[in-house]
């Protein structure tokens, strides 16, 4: 009877036990799901269209020494000249920096024709500037209509003033775009158009840039 009575009396405290607990589970409220962190929320629209993209990952792959071969024609029908330079390529955050200087040992006038080109994710168009030490031009900015083709992209420059041929300054104003072709892995050429503000509308390319990069 005792055994019994035992028996008995453990089931009644495993059963009050499992009441316990279940009542217990029940009465815990669900805890919240923990709020997202910075690092986890999704970047914001800035950060993420300042990142490379598919256009600029293009221009990384353009970087390193490039020779170079300017042809100038002065005038449309004049007889070209050509200078070879030497043109040093580097990345700048989502910038393509190019830097045109005369070759070592050269002993032509020391100079340097820096550009920088990025594609603007925002405004969905590529940008430009540059500046050339060998004229008094000032900063030159550009910018394509467009994103134009792949390997092609054609940037329409805002007028800008020249001094002139002569001893006086004429400050004659010109009209300018820029064709860059890059050809293959290791040739790009770029073609600059001008049209003169003399009322004759003629467009010539006046400056052509043939790059070979150096292995």
């Amino acid at each position: 009877m005792k055994t019994t009575t035992k028996i008995i009396q453990r089931s009644s405290a495993a059963i009050g036990l499992a009441l316990i607990l279940m009542t217990s589970l029940k009465a815990k409220p669900a805890e919240p799901e923990p709020a997202k962190t910075v690092a986890q929320q999704a970047p914001s629209a800035a950060t993420r269209l300042n990142e490379l993209g598919p256009e600029n990952s293009q221009m990384a792959l353009r970087v390193g020494i490039w020779d170079v071969v300017e042809t100038v024609w002065a005038s449309l029908g004049a007889t070209p000249t050509s200078t070879k330079y030497i043109a040093e390529r580097k990345m700048i955050g989502q910038f393509l920096q190019e830097i045109i200087q005369p070759a070592p040992g050269s002993t032509g006038p020391d100079f340097r024709r820096i550009f920088y080109l990025s594609f603007n994710r925002v405004e969905g168009r590529w940008k430009y500037v540059s500046i050339d030490t060998r004229n008094p031009v000032g900063l030159m900015p550009a910018a394509s209509f467009d994103r134009g083709e792949k390997g092609r992209i054609t940037l329409t420059f805002q007028p800008f003033a020249i001094a002139g041929p002569g001893e006086n300054v004429t400050g004659q104003m010109l009209r300018m775009d820029e064709i860059m072709i890059q050809q293959d892995d290791d040739h790009d050429s770029a073609d600059e158009r001008f049209i003169m503000a003399d009322g004759s509308g003629e467009m010539w390319v006046a400056y052509r840039y043939e790059y070979v990069r150096r292995r």
